[in-house]
């Protein structure tokens, strides 16, 4: 009877070999699957190579479950994990879009999940606005060029009980855009920005605003805990330049008069 207990000793260590095994060598089809599930599959990572720990794969924007729309982004995207902080620190990189290195801390937790952006002073990631139609309507319309390049300071997102909340700001500006239902080119630059409204916890708020060109874009809104979204803004043309914006102004909202109405949500 007593061999029984180093028996039993030796399965717990087989078993603690196989999952070892199975963590350490985790495919990074695992870190796809992740993704997509987090994004509502607008956001896949395809021919994924490695393991979650370093691998590469390639970044393509999507409509969502159905969809027929998809774009990629040039090239691959690199990543390479580690444990920190009773988390994992997840550094990323792209020749293409990303500013060095991306770096993010991914601690779960019981029930929660948290994702933290490390700071920088200048910008994160800039990608081809082009990349905007694997979203579909209407950016698959518009087909707009040029960059939209991302910016962010103490940025937190935390998922609890299903719900994701934010915390910090992401400021997105998009850079010298142009779009092929318009004439004009460039139409503009603009600047996107999520903030987390510090006096109702959960809520961002959303805003837009035009940098400088011929396209005027105002707006805001709100994004709330359960991921409904509220926006209103409009859009008009600059003086002398109604003609020339006026099938655009068509396209992208509700006209009325000289605007044109942008609501979401």
């Amino acid at each position: 009877m007593k061999p029984a207990l180093p028996r039993r000793w030796a399965i717990a260590g087989g078993l603690l070999g196989v999952l070892i095994g199975l963590v350490s060598f985790a495919p990074a089809s695992w870190l796809a699957q992740a993704l997509a599930s987090a994004t509502g599959s607008h956001v896949l990572l395809t021919d994924a190579r490695g393991t979650v720990w370093s691998g590469s794969g390639v970044l393509v924007l999507t409509g969502g479950d159905g969809s027929r729309d998809a774009t990629s982004l040039p090239g691959r995207i690199n990543w390479k994990t580690g444990l920190q902080a009773g988390g994992v620190r997840l550094l990323a990189s792209q020749a293409c879009c990303v500013n060095g290195e991306l770096e993010l801390l991914i601690q779960p937790g019981l029930g929660r999940l948290a994702i933290t952006v490390a700071n920088r002073s200048d910008w994160l990631v800039r990608v081809p606005a082009a990349w905007l139609a694997g979203l579909g309507t209407p950016w698959n319309t518009l087909q707009l060029s040029g960059s939209l390049r991302l910016q962010s300071r103490d940025l937190q997102f935390e998922r609890i009980e299903g719900r994701w909340l934010q915390r910090g700001s992401a400021q997105f500006d998009l850079v010298n855009l142009s779009s092929r239902v318009s004439t004009l080119a460039p139409l503009g630059s603009y600047r996107f920005s999520v903030v987390a409204d510090a006096a109702n916890a959960g809520t961002s708020l959303l805003q837009l605003s035009t940098l400088d060109g011929a396209l005027l874009l105002t707006g805001q809104g709100q994004l709330s805990p359960n991921g409904k979204s509220r926006f209103q803004g409009e859009a008009s043309a600059a003086p002398g330049r109604e003609e020339a914006l006026n099938n655009l102004l068509n396209i992208i909202g509700r006209r009325q008069g000289p605007r044109s109405i942008l609501t979401l949500g």
